[in-house]
Order: C-alpha cells, then sequence, then structure tokens
C-alpha cells in the first residue's frame, strides 16, 4: 500500500501549482523522488538543490523517506526586502 503524504507548496511554487496543498498517494523511496515527480506534474522551473524540504515541521534530508500522514513542504529561496 502506497503511503499518503500532504505536500505544501510556498512563495513561487504555490504560484506555480496553482494550490496551497495536495494530498498525494505515492510509491517514491525518498522526498528527492517525491519532489521530482510533482516538479513535471505542475511545471516547477526550481531545481532541488535550491529548495529546502520539511516534514512535520521540521527539515529533512532529500534523502530521507516519506512517511504515511506526514506533511511534507517544498520550500524555495525567498528574497527579502
Amino acid at each position: 500500500m502506497m503511503p499518503t503524504v500532504t505536500l505544501l507548496y510556498f512563495a513561487s511554487l504555490r504560484e506555480r501549482a496553482g494550490i496551497a496543498s495536495e494530498t498525494l498517494s505515492t510509491q517514491a523511496p525518498d522526498l528527492a523522488r517525491v519532489y521530482d515527480d510533482v516538479q513535471a506534474r505542475h511545471g516547477f522551473t526550481w531545481p532541488r538543490e535550491h529548495l529546502r524540504v520539511a516534514v512535520n515541521g521540521e527539515f529533512a534530508r532529500w534523502g530521507d523517506a516519506p512517511s504515511a500522514g506526514s506533511e511534507i513542504a517544498f520550500i524555495p529561496p525567498v528574497s527579502g526586502g
């Protein structure tokens, strides 16, 4: 059975996807693959190396595996002003 996760998008990713969050069932082995999948679906232009990823409010590593029920946030760089 595939774990179901909630994805959160911020800043330009949210603008591009047209949504702030979505629920996804994934077979991805790690957070990097989760991003690759949604990047292809939504046409995100940010390369993964420029983003931060967080799980349940804590910064995570791209190699971490997604777990059922977790909330995964993809955070692009934000320019201050």
